[in-house]
């Protein structure tokens, strides 16, 4: 554990008075956009969990400036990859070795206008975003840029991109619904989607304990079967039968 100065600290605090972690704007403007938003983080959470230098975080405010504390964006999902795992008021790049994320993902929502997204999209080109995954559940539109020549170009083909970074798969279903996929074929998951899948597991390994107990009664069934026929056999005299 790292143990810092009273000086040291005294510099966070301020440094946190100076650089806020809150906007005062609430996470999501309603309950489909967060709910992407908490399957896209969920999902990639889980995906990586085991990559200890992977930072992902939903609606962090990002100051990119040392200095400039009006210069920010509180992407829906972040991942900084090369940064631990950890909690934070702010993703302020000149305490993460000025490394930016380098993947975003939006949701737009009803309140979202284009010229917004647009602000968004030039800020992440300055600020050296590798891929920017922007999706509209209500229209069922999904964009993407990528960085090619140090500039953030549009994705052509969406429809079964594959993340360079992160390896996901991107589709939309006949519906205009993101189908996410990881490298393992596992597909992005809603919290109700994985507490079913819990409960099934949980169903089905209970369903094995009681077929395994079952098997272990009959066994023992067995066992006391032909220990009684054994003790008869004895009884009458006859050691040896095969």
């Amino acid at each position: 554990m790292v143990i810092l100065s009273a000086e040291m600290q005294k510099e966070l605090q301020e440094e946190e008075r100076i650089y806020p972690g809150s906007d005062g704007k609430p996470m999501a403007d309603n309950t489909k956009q967060l709910r992407w938003i908490v399957i896209i983080y969920t999902g990639l959470a889980s995906m990586l969990k085991d990559a200890p230098n992977v930072f992902i975080a939903a609606d962090l405010l990002w100051y990119p400036e040392h200095g400039h504390p009006e210069i920010r964006v509180a992407p829906d999902v972040l991942v900084a990859f090369g940064r631990p795992k950890g909690d934070r008021t702010a993703y302020r790049q000149w305490r993460e070795e000025d490394t930016p994320p380098q993947v975003v993902f939006e949701i737009m929502s009803p309140s979202n206008r284009f010229h917004e997204m647009m602000q968004k999209l030039a800020f992440y080109d300055k600020y050296g975003v590798e891929e920017y995954y922007l999706y509209d559940p209500d229209r069922g539109v999904l964009d993407g840029w990528v960085r090619r020549e140090g500039r953030l170009q549009p994705i052509e083909q969406l429809q079964g991109w594959v993340s360079p970074r992160l390896g996901v798969r991107f589709e939309l279903d006949e519906d205009g619904q993101l189908i996410l996929t990881r490298p393992d074929g596992q597909r992005f998951l809603s919290p109700e989607e994985i507490e079913a899948q819990r409960e099934e597991a949980l169903r089905a390994a209970e369903e094995e304990r009681q077929r395994a107990e079952q098997e272990r009664l009959q066994a023992e069934r067995e066992r006391q079967r032909a220990e009684r026929l054994a003790a008869r056999l004895r009884e009458l005299g006859i050691e040896d039968v095969e």
